[in-house]
């Protein structure tokens, strides 16, 4: 009797996984489009909608996803998880799945991200249990691109103008386009050099770019007519919602 037991229980138990495990391909995994948010602290929010429809016939047990963004270094950038204890058979549920991106702390451990454009490399990893019993895990690795604010930021052919007596108007045709996530707004400051370091000049100007657009400005200074060499450079200092960065130093001449 004993042996017939076990050879039943081990019959049942090999019906109820290759069960378990056909049922699981009922199971349909799907991500609605990504919400991008900005929250109080001034931090990109992306919101990854996940969808699970477990058409299956057994419950889903212990869903976990878990994501990393890291940069081309390895360096971590950010991590979340996402919890479910259980999914039930015939239950439609939508995870809403939250990273937080410190855009200032990106900008402060390397300003390429202000300028170039580069891929973020991301980690994802799922962890259940089919009729909350069998484990089942799965990893991925994928490429997300990463968009600078300031990409392309150039200065074109500064012009001289005599204003009066004393002072030339200096014009400094700006451009750059946001490639970023989130609408860069806020303020330039442009301080102006000779060649031997003597001040120019010294004010700021407004900056709105939305994500996706391209800024082109041209910025008008009043700069001593005794001072001008003809060669010198340029520091620009940016204050927005997300990052503060400075100086950049340009040469002119």
């Amino acid at each position: 009797m004993l042996g017939i037991t076990t050879a039943l229980f081990w019959i049942f138990l090999a019906a109820f996984t290759v069960s378990a495990i056909y049922s699981f391909k009922d199971v349909k995994f799907g991500l609605a489009d990504p919400q991008i948010n900005v929250n109080e602290n001034g931090e990109v929010v992306l919101s990854m909608p996940i969808k699970v429809a477990n058409d299956g016939l057994y419950n889903i047990g212990s869903f976990n996803i878990s994501t990393e963004i890291s940069d081309e270094k390895g360096n971590l950038i950010t991590q979340n998880s996402s919890f479910v204890p259980i999914i039930r058979s015939g239950e439609n549920v939508t995870i809403k799945h939250v990273m937080t991106i410190n855009v200032k702390n990106l900008m402060d451990n390397c300003e390429g991200y202000l300028f170039n454009d580069t891929e973020l490399e991301v980690k994802i990893a799922v962890t259940l249990k089919v009729a909350e019993v069998i484990p089942v895990n799965a990893s991925a690795n994928i490429s997300m691109p990463w968009g600078a604010p300031l990409h392309n930021f150039t200065i074109r052919n500064v012009e001289y103008t005599p204003y009066n007596s004393t002072h030339f108007s200096v014009k400094v045709p700006i451009s750059f386009t946001n490639h970023a996530l989130f609408d860069v707004s806020g303020k330039i400051e442009i301080r102006m050099f000779n060649d031997a370091g003597v001040p120019l000049w010294n004010g700021q100007s407004s900056i709105e770019a939305p994500r996706g657009s391209a800024y082109n400005k041209t910025i008008e200074l009043y700069v001593p007519v005794a001072k001008i060499t003809g060669r010198g450079y340029f520091e620009f200092y940016f204050v927005t919602a997300y990052f503060s960065f400075g100086p950049l130093v340009v040469p002119y001449g």
